[in-house]
């Protein structure tokens, strides 16, 4: 067949699949899920997809835990708090620094400041400063004194801590803080407040004697400043801080029980997943075309060996087979890959292509090639396999996503590859943490959004490309 020939059927499978409307929907679904792959290794290479997803909490201290994605503040109605990072190492109009000596000793002052507008309708998740400091055992640790001003002047002494070494976290959920804004209120309002009362909203919200008894507190917006005072034993030391103000949603996917943004994962589970598939789909196909070519032309002995292997294979527990495999050694994506290749080889689509292949080898044009001197090579790969090809090219398709869900299953299941970002693995992080019974639907539903996303895709066209080679379909 000459390639001329072979474009312009190839040509004409397009066009008709362009007049079915399925074709059209699966075409624009694969186009996005191979753009959205092709974008995701070019811009972020394995390596570094594999260091940021496995690097933990560590990397990722910046962003809020478990946070929804940004847009769905536009279901719930509110301006949802988004997060707002303040260093003194980067004076700026919301940052401010200074030092001055205590005269007549070796110790010396910093007032580090951030002022701050909060305008958003709901309280942030969380408040932490990471303070870095330089100085020695013999000079002494830093002392810092930290002061909450709130929008009305309210002034809230938080209370001093000791920066023990040369970085230093301060959780605002921590026992101190809470005693210290407990203690305020009692002293400046007279009520013990209600323990539903969480220290953001302490920190943030608006203080009645009302709101303090029932827990029920609104957010008071306005202009908030956090004083640090720090009281250095040396000249030479210096400290300065991080304040991280975290809101409740985070970027275009949200952030998992790691910090991490899911948009990694995403983003690299499509070409893990295409490549996982359309590899084990396409490899299975053919080789599976070319045994039961081989099986069905010579026959005998031959033909004999490869049914028997094949009913043992059709016997053979496929994923319980694939599970005990995963959980005894480990594997990674492609050495899984290589095994489900070879647990697929010998399928049922055997023996039905055999069956073709038994009649198509008395066809005429067979018998005249073997009176020409063809050999039997040129007759199964040019005379047999290209007739019996286009019937199977839409079970071809419509094989990926049983591929894909297949790998997404073992992730789910912590069988998969674990140093891997993938859908699987997201939906397998959220079932450990209980995602949905804390009401974290979106760490579910996106991975899921793209595991079906990318079924109807290949289900999509593989079912169009059925019509257009199988005709007895286009009457239904």
């Amino acid at each position: 067949m000459s390639s001329r020939g072979f474009g312009g059927r190839v040509g004409s499978v397009l066009r008709e699949l362009l007049t079915y409307k399925s074709g059209i929907l699966g075409i624009i679904l694969l186009g996005f899920l191979v753009a959205l792959s092709i974008y995701t290794v070019t811009t972020i290479p394995v390596d570094k997809a594999i260091m940021m997803w496995r690097s933990g909490e560590s990397m990722w201290l910046d962003n809020p835990r478990v946070a929804p994605p940004e847009w769905i503040q536009f279901f719930v109605g509110k301006n949802l708090p988004k997060t707002m990072v303040f260093d003194s190492r980067k004076i700026g109009l919301n940052v401010a620094k200074s030092s001055a000596p205590v005269v007549g000793t070796n110790m010396k002052k910093v007032r580090i400041e951030f002022t701050f507008d909060y305008q958003y309708d709901d309280f942030p998740s969380e408040l932490n400063m990471f303070f870095t400091s330089n100085f020695t055992r013999e000079q002494g640790a830093p002392i810092v004194k930290i002061i909450w001003v709130k929008p009305n002047g309210e002034r809230i002494d938080l209370g001093e801590f000791t920066v023990t070494g040369e970085k230093y976290n301060l959780y605002f959920v921590t026992e101190p803080i809470t005693r210290a804004l407990v203690s305020y209120v009692r002293q400046q309002y007279g009520v013990d407040p209600s323990d539903a009362i969480t220290n953001m909203m302490f920190l943030f919200g608006k203080f009645t004697r009302e709101s303090l008894k029932t827990g029920k507190m609104e957010v008071e917006k306005g202009t908030y400043r956090a004083i640090i005072d720090a009281t250095l034993f040396g000249q030479e030391s210096d400290i300065d801080c991080k304040m991280v103000v975290y809101g409740t949603v985070y970027g275009i996917a949200g952030t998992d029980h790691l910090r991490r943004p899911l948009e990694i994962a995403l983003l690299w589970g499509a070409p893990v997943a295409l490549a996982f598939g359309l590899t084990a789909s396409l490899v299975t196909t053919f080789v599976g075309l070319i045994i039961a070519t081989i099986s069905g032309y010579y026959g005998g002995i031959l033909d004999n060996i490869i049914q028997r292997v094949t009913e043992i294979y059709m016997v053979l527990p496929f994923l319980p087979f694939l599970i005990l495999i995963s959980v005894f050694y480990g594997i990674n994506i492609w050495t899984l890959l290589a095994v489900v290749i070879v647990l697929s080889i010998f399928g049922p689509g055997i023996k039905s292509t055999r069956a073709l292949v038994m009649q198509i080898k008395e066809y005429p044009y067979v018998e005249a090639a073997k009176v020409y001197g063809a050999s039997n090579t040129r007759i199964i790969f040019l005379y047999i396999i290209p007739k019996i090809l286009p019937p199977v090219i839409p079970g071809l398709i419509s094989a990926v996503p049983g591929y894909v869900f297949l790998e997404a299953a073992l992730a789910f299941l912590g069988l998969g590859d674990p140093s891997l970002p993938t859908w699987g693995k997201v939906i397998n992080d959220a079932f450990e943490q209980g995602a949905l019974y804390k009401g974290y639907f979106y760490w579910v539903l996106e991975p899921s959004a793209f595991l079906v996303l990318t079924g109807l895709a290949f289900a999509l066209l593989g079912f169009a490309l059925d019509r257009i080679v199988n005709p007895r379909l286009r009457e239904m």
